[in-house]
């Protein structure tokens, strides 16, 4: 048989191995590990809040690249999940409460773990990664799991926990929506107040009496199994705490000193804000023993004893399954991402909970270990949103960017932490005020957040603006929207924040 001529040969090899690292071929591609963590703040050991132990969550930290930074498009779970999944945003999922699915705006958005699965990777999801119990079973190579498991250890607190489903308290709209469901009984209930169980629990019990616990065993056994197969692997693994209630095993509270717990140093609303920026928490009143009105400051120092302990619970579950992931010796090829799917208010303008669009609410944590950064252990200010992280993912991995995708890819800031990126990030959320439905647009620039409360029948009617400066005001407690010597600072804002998330891609542009 005639042999081609050694320098065509030479040439139809190379083109073939250029076309394969084009390709990202399915054998060379990296694993990816994505923990999603609810209700998780950026308050922890990388945010430099040394007093909560979270030694795993800082191990992610110091091999990788922290966002001080990050932003959710919508403060609740539901709607942040839609987003960040579909790499959409609320507006576009139609997600604004917690009983929608984003299939019913969007019957054939691919979604995250959906992309890399139809690129050759198996994907495997469990726990919380989609809201409650909604699921999604395209995004999947076999079917979604959660481990069933108590609520609470003590068993007088299983008897006066009368939840019936695996939702959460919601505002207002979305109530009003649950009742108006066929089984609005069924779905309805465990939102009234005290309808469940005690709002925190320190019993001496195991780690997997809990989910998380639960999840952590299932996660770590998958690994063993995804290590053998020969395709790539998206392993999704959803923790619940620190979500309500604050239950966790008593060792995780014996590492905290109730004395040395600080409260919020802002328990007021903020300044000339509308009186519905910010509403008191009613999630949290759903819990037995939570009065109505403000919290008195020795349960708001109990309740954040509770978050830290449940912080540290959820931290010990993540440590089993990265020692797993290095035991395994998958390490070396694989990229950890963990985040909190909102921030959450402890006290701050005396209420709990999210559901608002300030920083409290929006910033949320985010950490990125990738094998090989050459800047691991740095934190960057670049801003950067939850719907970049879909775009960003599918970069790393050499995957092509499906055009639905509305976010920006921020693989440049691991190698340029400090290099200009986007001018403003954006969130929103939905209120019902005096019969007025409203949608309150924020936009967070490097030093102001704007927010402007609107009809959602006709965005040009303005029912409020709030104006807040970071330099002189991190904790938003003065809104300065109506001050006369800011009319030009809020105009320039204005005109950037109609331009949208459309107009603050990175540029290198000024930033206000």
């Amino acid at each position: 048989m005639n042999s081609l001529p050694r320098s065509i040969f030479c040439f139809l090899m190379a083109l073939t191995v250029a076309k394969a690292v084009a390709a990202g071929a399915p054998q060379s591609r990296p694993n990816i590990l994505f923990i999603a963590v609810d209700d998780l703040r950026p308050e922890f050991g990388a945010y430099g809040a040394g007093y909560i132990r979270s030694p795993n969550l800082d191990r992610i930290a110091k091999a990788g690249i922290t966002f001080n930074r990050a932003y959710c498009q919508q403060a609740v779970c539901s709607p942040t999940r839609s987003s960040l999944l579909t790499g959409t945003r609320p507006d576009t999922t139609k997600v604004w409460d917690l009983v929608t699915h984003f299939r019913t705006a969007l019957p054939n958005v691919v979604t995250l773990g959906q992309h890399f699965k139809n690129n050759g990777y198996f994907v495997q999801g469990m726990g919380k990664i989609y809201h409650g119990n909604f699921d999604d079973a395209p995004s999947w190579s076999v079917p979604w799991q959660t481990p069933r498991a108590a609520a609470y250890g003590l068993a007088e607190n299983l008897t006066l926990n009368q939840r019936q489903f695996a939702g959460e308290p919601d505002d207002e709209v979305t109530k009003k929506k649950q009742r108006g469901a066929k089984q609005g009984k069924q779905k309805g209930a465990g939102t009234a107040p005290g309808s469940r169980g005690p709002a925190f629990e320190g019993a001496d019990v195991p780690d997997a009496t809990f989910q998380d616990g639960k999840v952590a065993d299932l996660a770590v056994t998958t690994l063993r199994n995804l290590g053998q197969k020969k395709e790539p692997f998206f392993l999704a693994v959803g923790f619940v705490k620190p979500h309500l209630p604050f239950v966790a095993p008593k060792k995780y509270w014996d590492l905290y000193d109730p004395a040395q717990i600080r409260l919020a140093p802002n328990k007021f609303r903020a300044k000339d804000a509308p009186d519905y920026a910010v509403q008191a928490g009613g999630e949290m009143r759903a819990y037995h023993g939570i009065p109505a009105g403000s919290i008195p400051d020795d349960l708001a120092r109990q309740l954040k004893h509770g978050y830290y302990a449940s912080i540290s619970y959820m931290d010990a579950q993540l440590g089993k399954v990265l020692d797993e992931l290095d035991r395994l010796d998958l390490r070396k090829n694989t990229i950890v991402i963990l985040w909190g799917d909102h921030g959450w208010k402890l006290g701050e303008h005396d209420a709990w909970c999210k559901h608002t669009n300030t920083e409290n609410d929006t910033n949320g944590a985010l950490l990125l270990s990738v094998p090989g950064m050459k800047n691991a252990g740095v934190r960057t200010d670049a801003l950067v949103e939850f719907v970049d992280i879909y775009p960003t993912l599918a970069d790393l991995a050499g995957l092509p960017l499906p055009p639905h995708l509305e976010g920006t890819s921020f693989r440049p800031l691991l190698d340029e932490p400090a290099r200009a990126w986007k001018s403003a990030a954006f969130s929103q959320y939905p209120r019902n005020s005096d019969g007025r439905q409203l949608m309150g647009y924020s936009m967070r620039t490097e030093r102001y957040r704007l927010t402007v409360w609107v009809s959602r029948d006709d965005h040009t009617k303005i029912d409020a603006i709030e104006l807040y400066d970071h330099q002189i005001d991190p904790q938003e407690n003065f809104n300065v929207a109506k001050v006369a010597a800011n009319g030009e600072l809020v105009e320039r804002l204005m005109a950037q924040w109609r331009r949208g998330w459309q107009g603050a891609k990175p540029s290198g542009e000024k930033k206000l």
